[in-house]
């Protein structure tokens, strides 16, 4: 009887919330004495709730019946510690998130209990506090839908007056806390996607419309800061590129994480939304600051650089999918640069050429249409039914034209002709995102000259189709599909056009939007050919310029002139002639490897239906290669990043080359097959076979020069030299000669032939790798010794670009003794020999490659004919 009196309650029993309840109604202040008793009864009671919404329906029958939410509240009023309150939101907070039943739920939001709660005084200088309180607010917005929002929101005459979740979580929208800011994002976008019409009235109402503005505002704010961090980490160069690459990594995911907000707000399909991001995005962002920074002139009151204004740009248009936003910026293109730069005075910024190009808005009785001076390229088009030359640009004098006066589309191609390399890789990448838009009208591509030429060919297609004879006339014409006299006005252009008069107060150049696309497409098309001849110019920003070129171009013997061919067939010997050079450089026993790999790898980056770079790499790449690794200029490891980037360029030159007649791409490179073992070869009298010497496999010692080496001080050690070369590969051999079984030896050191005798010339210096006989001791010979790979081979071995490469590719240096002078001179006289077989087998191997004549007979004979039609090539200005 005793021991059933005293029996403890089962924790997870109505017995328990009963109890629990009860003591909690009789707490009427709750202090230092109290509060651990209070947190965990508020702890308890939360776990009970929500098991009884999974087991037992009668445990929040009795909540409800208790009012137990009016005790919470009540027990907030009377409590002074702030404990209790972390504990009261947290309890509430896990009871709304584990709640199952939709009635439980509305009994949560009714009797404004909730909203007493939302709106409370909190004390939010205690971080931890803060923390809870955000995790309450999205905890409530999980749960909202049509009938819950109604519980939460006030209305007169069927309109909210007042909505506290909305209005309280928007004020910490800004917070410096970057999870604060993610979790009130996350809560818009539940009360966004509700779609309930009056609410969607009262957020886009004043003055919570405002919110919309200050988040445009906030995101000017982060591109500033972003500009202002690459800024720095270019002035310091080489200085913790590791930290500052981090820096700026995380600047540029949340930059893109704010356009992914603004793209998921549109997404709930919220016109007035839509409306006023885009609105804001234009005045706030597009038109006062990035539009603006494409000038090559500084001008006070512009915060950010043309880099990060490029790279925004192609942000905002991949991420935020907004039609109107997409054709306004395209149709901003066609004004000057003075028509959106603010009214501030301007002042060189050490530029001192003239700007690229004339400004297109000459006189209706100028010979000359256009004029387009690139710095390297100038179209002359003075008959519109003929191709138009592009001839050497003259020296650009500094009175010649205004930069204020270049529309911003001839901006984006000047920086291509002249611009280094993070604007030209901008440059290519706002074209390529454009070119991708889908929410872009096809009529505002082909005014800027970017429509590709298949869909040129399939309106040309539909028009002759349904009998308009100028679609059929252009359609087999020589003019590939773009119009004669000039712009096909659409209504999307058109009303563009209007609207950034009209609403932003930007006018655009009359001629320069009624210039023929036609004319603007040779325009992109000269200046892609120009930086195709660029020296100055990373090999991936050309393969870029390459996968824009297919796209306008799939098959280019229609477009592509006599002065075209010219540039390019100049630029690939030129490029043929430095890779040829690198059969007797350091790394040509790699170069055919190297090179095959990066064929493929540029066929599927031109040919990729879509860029296979994202826009960041814009402001990453120029952290790739820094000075910090301590790579010296005459290392190994710097002329092997030499030869790659060589090797890319000249892949891509040489696919131009098949693709100017109208050629598909082998998917092999065509290279010489491996020549059989010569007889009477060093290789072969040594026992070597095509894998090369082994470390403790036995060889034969013909030719081999007895020598000593030291590789640990005071440790000297005797060994015979053999230098050996098998086709395309060789190696320097040290052996252990075996007493009892002559002239045979055990290999115990292995390394690479080429490299020993190598002379780089570049432009400012001249290294000798060269094997050398000491001048003090004719008996000692120097050897420099290279590693056997580098990461661009052996990308797994290496681990991570970057992160191993100067520990792990460090050169070794050999110092050999021989017996006499005369020993020397044979063992100098073995690595010349072999080094020149095997620089004339590579060499031997490439010769197809590097013969330009052959390009198209090969091409002719082993692709068959061309994939063209009359619908994508035009036979009468064929090559």
């Amino acid at each position: 009887m005793w021991f059933s009196f005293w029996k403890p309650r089962d924790r997870f029993s109505l017995d328990e919330l009963r109890y629990l309840t009860d003591q909690l109604v009789k707490v009427q202040i709750v202090n230092e004495v109290n509060k651990d008793f209070v947190i965990e009864a508020l702890r308890s009671i939360a776990e009970l709730i929500t098991y009884g919404d999974q087991h037992d329906s009668t445990f929040f029958e009795f909540f409800m019946e208790k009012q137990v939410m009016g005790e919470f509240v009540r027990i907030l009023k009377v409590s002074r510690t702030v404990s209790v309150s972390l504990q009261l939101l947290q309890t509430i907070s896990i009871m709304i998130q584990n709640l199952k039943n939709e009635h439980a739920i509305y009994y949560m939001f009714s009797n404004e209990h909730m909203n007493y709660l939302i709106t409370y005084s909190f004390d939010f200088q205690n971080e931890e506090l803060l923390s809870y309180y955000i995790s309450f607010l999205r905890a409530i917005s999980g749960k909202l839908d049509r009938n819950t929002i109604s519980l939460l929101v006030k209305t007169h005459n069927d309109e909210v007056v007042s909505f506290p979740l909305y209005v309280e979580a928007i004020h910490f929208a800004f917070h410096e806390e970057s999870m604060v800011r993610t979790a009130i994002r996350a809560l818009t976008l539940n009360v966004y996607h509700v779609g309930d019409e009056s609410v969607n009235r009262y957020v886009t109402s004043a003055p919570h419309a405002d919110y919309f503005s200050n988040l445009v505002t906030f995101f000017r704010k982060q591109c500033i800061n972003l500009n202002a961090l690459v800024s720095d980490t270019m002035k310091n160069l080489g200085a913790e590129s590791a930290e500052t690459t981090t820096l700026i990594s995380a600047a540029v995911d949340e930059i893109e994480d704010s356009l992914y907000y603004f793209s998921d707000v549109v997404s709930a399909g919220i016109p007035d939304v839509g409306r006023l991001i885009t609105d804001n995005i234009l005045q706030l962002l597009i038109f006062p600051l990035l539009l603006p920074s494409l000038t090559r002139k500084a001008v006070e009151g512009i915060q950010i650089g043309a880099a990060i204004s490029l790279y925004l740009v192609c942000c905002i248009l991949r991420i935020v999918k907004i039609k109107d936003l997409a054709n306004t910026i395209a149709a901003a293109l066609f004004c000057p640069l003075d028509a959106v730069i603010p009214k501030f005075g301007s002042k060189p910024n050490g530029y001192t050429s003239s700007c690229a190009f004339e400004h297109e808005s000459q006189p209706p009785d100028s010979n000359n249409l256009t004029k387009a001076d690139a710095g390297i390229l100038r179209v002359d088009v003075t008959n519109l039914s003929s191709s138009p030359q592009i001839h050497s640009a003259d020296v650009p004098r500094e009175n010649d034209c205004c930069d204020f006066h270049l529309s911003l589309r001839e901006a984006l191609i000047s920086y291509i002709t002249s611009g280094d390399n993070v604007q030209v890789a901008g440059s290519l990448s706002v074209l390529a995102t454009l070119l991708q838009t889908k929410e872009l009208d096809e009529s505002m591509l082909d005014a800027l000259g970017i429509l590709p030429q298949r869909k040129q060919h399939k309106k040309l297609l539909l028009q002759a189709l349904v009998g308009e004879g100028s679609g059929e006339e252009q359609l087999f014409s020589s003019e590939s599909g773009s119009s004669r006299d000039g712009v096909e006005f659409g209504s999307e252009l058109d009303s563009c056009l209007r609207k950034l008069k009209e609403q932003y107060g930007v006018v655009c150049s009359f001629l320069e939007v009624r210039a023929s696309p036609r004319v603007h497409r040779f325009q992109v098309l000269d200046a892609l050919v120009s930086l195709f001849c660029r020296s100055n110019i990373s090999a991936e920003t050309l393969w870029d310029g390459g996968w824009l070129l297919r796209q306008l171009l799939p098959y280019s013997q229609a477009e592509f002139n006599s002065h075209h061919l010219k540039l390019l067939n100049d630029s690939y010997k030129n490029c043929a002639s430095a890779l040829l050079n690198e059969t007797r450089g350091i790394w040509p026993d790699l170069l055919i490897t190297i090179l095959s790999d990066e064929w493929k790898r540029c066929k599927r980056a031109i040919e990729a239906s879509s860029p296979r770079k994202e826009p960041k790499c814009i402001l990453l790449s120029s952290q790739m290669f820094s000075s910090e690794d301590g790579i010296t200029s005459d290392s190994s490891f710097a002329a092997g990043e030499r030869m790659c980037e060589l090797v890319k360029v000249f892949v891509l030159q040489h696919q131009l080359q098949i693709f100017s007649v109208g050629r598909s791409l082998p998917e092999k490179p065509p290279i010489n097959p491996p020549a059989d073992i010569f007889e009477n070869s060093r290789a072969q009298s040594a026992g070597v076979d095509s894998s090369g010497p082994k470390l403790g496999t036995e060889l034969r010692l013909v030719d081999a020069v007895p020598c000593r080496i030291a590789f640990e001080r005071g440790k000297e050690r005797h060994f015979c030299f053999l230098a050996i070369s098998l086709g395309a590969s060789g190696w320097v051999v040290l052996a252990e000669e075996l007493p009892l079984k002559e002239p045979y030896g055990v290999v115990r050191m292995v390394a690479p032939l080429a490299g020993t005798d190598f002379i780089l010339v570049n432009s400012t210096r001249c290294f000798l790798w060269k094997p050398k006989v000491d001048d003090k001791h004719s008996r000692w010979m120097h050897l420099r010794i290279r590693p056997s790979t580098f990461p661009f081979v052996e990308p797994a071995r290496y681990g991570a670009y970057g992160k191993a490469r100067t520990k792990a590719l460090v050169d070794g240096r050999w110092t050999l003794a021989f017996r006499d002078e005369e020993s020397c001179n044979s063992a100098l006289s073995m690595i010349l020999k072999e080094i020149s077989l095997q620089s004339n087998e590579v060499e031997r191997r490439l010769e197809p490659l590097l013969d330009l004549e052959t390009i198209v007979e090969s091409s002719n004979s082993s692709l068959g004919p061309p994939k063209a039609t009359s619908s994508y090539s035009t036979l009468s200005n064929s090559l």
